[in-house]
């Protein structure tokens, strides 16, 4: 019996592991507010590699525009991401909820602080 218990146990951890696997292309919004509290509507490509609980890969509003990610991990489903970009660092709070991948970005631009709200969804 603790042998089918412990084969069940197994078999939910893999599922829950596999559930979590966004290596990838991901595609989706980018909705950036600045602080005068305009919002600019854009797009996100995230290019994503997962090696274990390490991420990598890059970020940009298209596949031709990309930045690389300098720290990037996912536990559970909290997907944490750091990008340069034009000498600043973009900062991605993410969660993998259902097929999307969701959050927030913080940075500063031209000393301007940013802020912006994603949706991506797996890209075919």
């Amino acid at each position: 019996m603790k042998v089918f218990a412990c084969f069940f146990l197994l078999a939910a951890l893999a599922l829950s592991a596999a559930a979590s696997e966004v290596t990838g292309k991901w595609a989706g919004s980018f909705n950036a507010t600045g602080p005068d509290g305009e919002t600019k509507e854009s797009t996100a490509v995230f290019l994503l590699k997962q090696n274990g609980s390490e991420l990598t890969g890059s970020v940009g509003p298209n596949e031709d525009e990309q930045h690389q990610i300098t720290k990037g991990k996912i536990e559970g489903d909290k997907i944490t991401l750091e990008a340069n970009h034009d000498g600043g660092v973009i900062k991605f709070e993410l969660a993998l909820v259902e097929d999307h991948i969701k959050g927030e970005a913080t940075g500063t631009h031209d000393g301007q602080n940013m802020k912006a709200k994603l949706d991506l969804t797996r890209a075919k």
